[in-house]
């Protein structure tokens, strides 16, 4: 696990230096969120009813504006196939980049939402079941993002292409994620919800280290 960690405090390191790797997601959460009331009006109720949607496309928009990064660097400077060819696990080494990629961006994006959701009228109650929900969606968005960055990592205009493979496995997500929070707002039980979720995302976190892993190989022939 020593080799683990220290991936994941190197991905850390390096983002902290380049700050518009995980600051241009954040913004881009922001900036979109707080467009929907302008556009659409101040009206409560409409706010109410649209927020939990908008809240949530705007994550999955933020992750995706983020996703093309995750291998680049390494792909650039060699530091990627040397991973592919040292004596650990391929896919441990994944899993840790993916670990530093929603530490930097989905942890970001989770303690913003309860100023976004205030601001969209939603009500207090429901927030911390937002909070929870981007808690467990947001790890899986970064899971199966990281598959379509591997698969699109030697291409020069990756970004487009990511976005057309893992948005239709998003959709999912979006959908269990966005559905509990206006579900508890009507004052209904949210467990299938969240089961649903929590599966996804075992589901995910088994499944894509290896999946990218594998991905990086064929990219990397």
């Amino acid at each position: 696990m020593k080799i683990f960690w220290y991936r994941v405090k190197r991905d850390l390191l390096l983002a902290a230096r380049s700050r518009n790797e995980w600051l241009n997601p954040v913004l881009f959460f922001i900036i979109v969120t707080s467009l929907f009331p302008l556009g659409i009006g101040p009206e409560v109720n409409t706010l109410q009813t649209i927020a939990p949607g908008v809240i949530w496309v705007s994550a999955l928009l933020a992750t995706l504006l983020s996703l093309d990064s995750v291998f680049r660097s390494d792909f650039l400077d060699g530091s990627l196939e040397q991973m592919l060819l040292s004596p650990y696990p391929a896919s441990l080494l994944v899993l840790a980049k993916i670990l530093a990629h929603w530490l930097t961006t989905g942890v970001p994006l989770i303690l913003l939402s309860p100023l976004l959701a205030v601001f969209m009228h939603i009500p207090l109650t429901t927030i911390p079941l937002l909070m929870l929900t981007l808690l467990l969606g947001t790890p899986i968005l970064s899971l199966i993002g990281t598959i379509g960055a591997a698969l699109t990592v030697g291409l020069r205009r990756g970004g487009v292409l990511i976005s057309l493979l893992v948005l239709p496995l998003y959709i999912p997500v979006l959908i269990f994620a966005s559905s509990a929070v206006a579900t508890h707002a009507m004052g209904l039980s949210v467990e299938a919800h969240l089961s649903l979720l929590g599966g996804l995302l075992f589901f995910a976190l088994a499944l894509a280290p290896l999946a990218a892993s594998s991905a990086l190989r064929i990219a990397m022939e």
